[in-house]
């Protein structure tokens, strides 16, 4: 893994982020809070879910503190509030990723869980997992909102590579 490799991972990340959320906005607050068999819940909590797991990383690589719980999902009422926060998450791991060497990927981060669970794992390892781990939940809640008739249409990342939505075409 590169630093430039790891850009396009991040930037396709948040890219298809965008396009759920717009999709999301379609939705009204009950059908995004609405139970359901999706893995945390509701469209909402598993969007809330993605966003804490990135930001819950961002803190464990950054600041070396590993959070002790996840964020709340009633504390994003709205997918505007979600935006807002992501939006800001979003700028705090770009500048983190800013601030990035080639060696620093290949180093060790020792962390624990939100259970207390210690581990220690290669920094390009978590990172990777981090773009991974949204694209398992991106295509859960696409699902769900395609079935709502509010499709984020096609997430793949060959898509952003050939220059949809990024502006270049390969």
């Amino acid at each position: 893994m590169n630093l430039a490799d790891l850009s396009t991972l991040y930037n396709y990340n948040y890219w298809a982020n965008q396009r759920v959320l717009a999709a999301a906005r379609g939705l009204s607050v009950e059908a995004l809070t609405r139970p359901n068999d999706l893995s945390w819940g509701s469209i909402r909590n598993v969007l809330v879910h993605t966003m804490s797991a990135e930001w819950g990383w961002r803190i464990r690589c950054q600041e070396g503190r590993s959070p002790s719980t996840l964020l709340d999902p009633l504390e994003y009422p709205t997918v505007e509030a979600l935006a807002a926060c992501w939006g800001a998450e979003e700028e705090a791991m770009r500048g983190y990723l800013a601030t990035l060497r080639e060696e620093d990927l290949a180093q060790p981060l020792a962390y624990v869980t939100t259970t207390g669970r210690p581990f220690s794992s290669t920094l390009w390892h978590i990172l990777v997992h981090v773009v991974n781990h949204g694209t398992q939940h991106r295509s859960e809640v696409a699902h769900a909102l395609t079935q709502l008739g509010h499709s984020p249409g096609d997430l793949d990342m060959i898509l952003y590579a050939r220059g949809e939505g990024n502006g270049t075409e390969s």
